[in-house]
This record gives C-alpha cells, structure tokens and sequence, in this order.
C-alpha cells in the first residue's frame, strides 16, 4: 500500500462518468449518480421512519458530525467561536445534529484545555447553544419539530491534554506497546484501575442528565478514535471485570446505560463508533526529508503479533480489519436500546488516513499512504455490512463523505437510495460549507469555492493550539492572527 501512486485529486474530474472511471480504476465499489434529485424527490430528503428518537422522526437522512471543538473557554463553557458553529449547523439544512460539539463528562477527560464541559451546573449555557441551532434553524426551515438533536458524552483518555495545549496527561485502559511511547504513557498508574471506571460511569450518567435538562434529544455514548471507551473495547490484555472477554470490555458501556435508566432519565442513546482499527501508522522515514512528510507506513509490530490491542482488527494482519465482534457490539446496542449507531474508523491521532482520508496530510499526520477513495470505499462498504446487519429500528450513520468533494451529493443520493446507510453524516465539510446537501437537494448543483478540498487546516491548526475552523475556505478566519499563524506553521511542518 506504501508504492508510490499518482494521486488524481477530485475537482480534475470533470462529470460523473469521470468521477465512476476513476473509482473503478482502482477496483472499488463507490456508486454515483449521475443527476441529482431535488425537493421531496430526493432521497436525502426523505424523512428517517426507522424510529422515533426524542420523540421525532428525522426529517430529512443527513447529519453533522459531533466536532471537537478547541474554541471553548479554560474552564469548559462556550464561546461566541462556538455559538457560531451551532448557529451554521441549524442553518445547515441537516436534521439530525449529532453531537454538536464532544463534550467532556468531567475536566481532567478533555482532549484540549479549551474544549466544552458537561457538568451539573452548565445547563443553562448548553441550553443556549440548542436554543441558537434551533432558533436559526427555525428562522430557515420553518419546521423544527423533525429536527433532532444530541449530545456526545466523551472521555479522552489517552488522549487527554485538559490543562496545557501541548502536554498529554494520558489515562488509559491497558498499556499499548506502540501507542504509550508516542503519548508518553510510561507508568501503570496511568491505567485507570476499576474503581476509577466505577466514579467514571458516573459521570456519564451525571452528564446524560445535564443533556436531558439542556434541551437534548439524546445523548452519543461516544465509542470512537481510540478515546477512552473506544479503547476498552481493545482491553484484551487488561484484567479483572472491564477486560478480557467480549462481555468484561463492554462492561462499561453496559453499566453506564443501566445507571442512566436507574436514574429515571430516559433520554434516548446513540452510540458512534469505530467499527474497525489498524495498527498505528507513522510517516515512512525514508521517504521523507526536511519540510517534507512521507506517504504513511505501519508502525513495525511483528513484535505484537497476534494483535490484541485494537477492535474490530485482525489479529495476525493488523492492517486489515474483522467485523465479528463489530457485529456482536451492533447487537449489544440493540439489546440496550440504543436507537442510533454513528460509524467511523480508526484513530485521527494514530491512523488519520482511515478516519479522514485527505488530499493533504495534517501537520502530526503523513501523505496519504495510497489513494484517499480507497479509505472512503472501506467505511462505505463496511456501513453497508452493518446495516445489512443491524435491526431496522436501529439508524445508521455513514461517514467518510468529505473528500468526495463535488461527487459526495450523488454517492450520498445513491447510498441512502440503495439502502447502504440511512443517514450520511457530514463533518469537516460543514465547517466550510454546512448547507452543502440543502444546496445539493434544492438547486442542483454546488458552491465550488465553499467545497472541503481536505486541506486538514482544521486538524492542524487545534493540534498546534489554535482555534477550530476552516480557514482557507471560511472568511471568518482569513481576518484572525491564527490565519497567518497557521501558514508559517505549515510551512514548518511540511503538512
């Protein structure tokens, strides 16, 4: 997968059949329209009959992506940075706001000093933030009663920096012999120990009820990106009552629904997820030079076989994944009640081409290891197994849209058709250009200058302590000092 390839970047094909040959020149399976259908004849327009959730039926089959937002103040509340983003989101068109924003169920859990809080006390500002998409939405759309909209309950874990921008203060499930060194895990007492779970799981039981009292339609239970409940599924090496077996690593899961039903809160669950991983990869050493990244390589990890420190991977080629016990978690969230299931993959810190395959690497990332469409066709294909598996009253999410750029209206049109997915959910690309689908459905046809092109400038400008954002396509952020920041950190990095 290292070869080298000559990348054909998007806007160069011109029409779909263009578009199509290209996919089919790499031998995938991503289907495009070649017409794009508008008002009650579009697919995505379709309201979601699956199931009911806050008491609403989705209006319309897309969704904006919880985003982690680094813009928030030091101590956990919004700013009018993230008032803004809520704002475009309910301008968006979208139904189905998935998360909003991560939000960390307690401060020493945030990915960043500046990313928002859920705790007793802040409910009258997240409330704020649902009455600002609502309002704005309402204003555009008329009708909010088919618009829904949730919460994402987050730990980081591993990937904890809640005090400084730069310094990880990791808290982590098991120990990982790859994974520990480069986020400077170097102690067992950083493992949290079963006890530390137990005051965990009541914090997510706390935060879900803040969430009901904000004005939320449910809460995401959050299983994603190698943060913290996403890594207890991989505790194969950790003992006692949260690792081990299938049933010991999803304990946590299971024990944080029961305390938020045993609390009388019955606030509806999603839950996003991983449904795959790989082995981290890193920037191939050799063929990268000063200012200049290598296209991504697995970490070396013969030394780790069989593989036991992921989910959803196989564990004798941990370059490719294995959905059985993907399979067995699907079933789990059904049992439990959870009335959504939002899928992505892999990690941005660790295997960002899987989880946001890009033109343009981010500064802590790589070129791309191969052809992005190949990632984009791995998560379709593999939402589509899923959704072929889970029970019809269960709403899948897809995910990976962003880099199709002006095709990603007619592969989404077909997918929702066909039954691949229920929902295509939108993220990088809303920060750009949130209202890309109402667009797409309404008139036809897109906005060039406002599509995503993946230059990963809104990774890399939170990873180097800046505020979220798009900033080469968003004209809010062309007139802020973190503009011309960002350019002279790119050209440090490479990226």
């Amino acid at each position: 997968m290292s070869d080298p390839f000559k990348l054909i970047r998007i806007p160069t094909l011109k029409t779909p059949e263009a578009f199509r040959e290209h996919v089919r020149s790499l031998s995938l399976d991503i289907r495009c329209d070649d017409v794009l259908l508008q008002g009650n004849e579009s697919p995505l327009r379709q309201p979601v009959n699956n199931t009911p959730i806050g008491g609403k039926t989705i209006g319309n089959r897309w969704a904006i992506h919880p985003m982690e937002g680094w813009d928030g103040t030091t101590d956990g509340y919004p700013t009018d940075e993230v008032r803004r983003r809520w704002k475009r989101f309910g301008l968006s068109g979208a139904k189905l706001i998935y998360g909003g924003e991560a939000m960390a169920i307690r401060a020493d859990g945030r990915a960043n000093p500046n990313q928002l809080i859920i705790e007793k006390g802040r409910e009258k500002q997240l409330a704020e933030l649902v009455s600002i998409l609502t309002q704005a939405h309402k204003e555009s759309f008329g009708q909010v009663n088919d618009l829904v909209i949730g919460f994402q309950l987050t730990h980081s874990g591993r990937f904890c920096r809640p005090n400084q921008k730069t310094q990880w203060e990791s808290r982590v499930a098991y120990r990982h012999p790859i994974l520990d060194a480069k986020f400077q895990v170097n102690s067992d007492e950083q493992v949290l120990s079963d006890e530390d779970i137990q005051e965990l799981i009541g914090c997510y039981v706390e935060a879900a009820g803040v969430a009901r009292e904000a004005g939320a339609d449910f809460v995401d239970i959050k299983h994603c990106h190698g943060y913290l409940l996403h890594e207890f599924l991989g505790a194969h090496t950790r003992p006692g009552l949260y690792g081990g077996s299938f049933e010991n690593r999803t304990r946590i899961l299971r024990e944080i629904v029961q305390g938020i039903r045993d609390a009388g809160n019955d606030i509806d669950l999603g839950v996003r997820l991983s449904a795959y991983d790989f082995v981290p990869f890193r920037p191939d050493p050799e063929k990268s030079s000063p200012g200049k990244l290598g296209p991504g390589i697995p970490e070396a990890h013969d030394h780790c076989l069989p593989y036991h420190y992921g989910f959803g991977v196989n564990p004798d080629d941990p370059t490719q994944y294995d959905l059985r016990e993907t399979f067995q978690f699907v079933d789990l969230c059904s049992e439990l009640g959870v009335k959504c299931l939002n899928i992505s993959a892999g990690s941005p810190y660790y295997n960002p081409h899987m989880q946001r395959p890009a033109s343009y690497p981010p500064s802590d990332g790589y070129q791309p290891a191969h052809d992005p469409l190949v990632d984009v066709d791995r998560q379709i294909q593999v939402v589509r197994q899923l959704r072929n598996h889970a029970p019809d009253h269960m709403v899948l999410i897809g995910t990976a849209y962003s880099y199709l750029q002006e095709y990603l209206p007619h592969v989404a049109q077909h997918n929702v058709r066909e039954g691949w997915t229920d929902m295509v959910g939108l993220g990088r690309v809303t920060l750009s250009y949130p209202h890309i689908l109402h667009d797409a459905t309404t008139q036809g046809d897109l906005s060039p200058r406002l599509i995503c092109r993946t230059f990963s400038d809104c990774t890399t400008a939170p990873r180097n302590g800046l505020i979220s954002g798009c900033y080469p396509l968003d004209d809010h952020y062309k007139v802020k000092p973190e503009f011309t920041q960002l350019k002279e950190i790119k050209k440090q990095v490479g990226a």
